[in-house]
């Protein structure tokens, strides 16, 4: 199998994860819809795949959770950009809790602040900017504590083994 094979592979794995855990477990925190699956995919993808199919990972099960109602069109933003920057702190650290931290960064900071002028304008929100950086972050903080708990446990036996073909 080749490489791009292989990258195709997973990401249309962790897309379909990504859209079946984010219908099965979401809530509501503030004027959110928190779906801590998504993160926890973002950031397998960001370390597994690097930040470009993390991007397209988190960028296709955005598009088929949107299609399918199960998602709104801040998952766009609050999850396209943790799942690339969740890679490229990987990419440049090496180390997994990079990863976490450009997940939560990119998710909880940024993504927040970028879902804000979406929601004023598509979804008529009134909300003030506040409401979304501690709602998109817990999200994120929840997804990531559970994601990196799963890779860290794997990671030595399975991952890095996995990486060195």
């Amino acid at each position: 199998m080749t490489k791009r094979v292989y990258y195709m592979t997973m990401t249309s794995i962790l897309v379909a994860l990504g859209v079946i855990g984010g219908s099965f477990f979401e809530f509501t925190v503030g004027v959110a819809k928190v779906a801590p699956m998504q993160h926890l995919i973002n950031l397998i993808s960001g370390a597994l795949l690097g930040p470009w199919w993390a991007l397209a990972q988190a960028f296709l099960t955005s598009l088929i959770r949107n299609i399918m109602g199960t998602g709104t069109i801040l998952a766009f933003p609050g999850s396209m950009f943790g799942a690339f920057l969740s890679g490229l702190m990987f990419r440049y650290t090496k180390k997994l809790i990079g990863a976490v931290f450009g997940e939560l960064i990119g998710t909880g900071i940024i993504g927040a602040i970028a879902a804000y002028p979406i929601a004023s304008w598509l979804l008529g929100t009134k909300g003030a900017l506040w409401l979304f950086v501690p709602s998109f972050f817990l999200s994120a903080l929840v997804g990531v504590v559970i994601g990196y708990a799963l890779l860290k446990s794997i990671w030595k036996t399975v991952i890095v083994p996995q990486m060195k073909k």
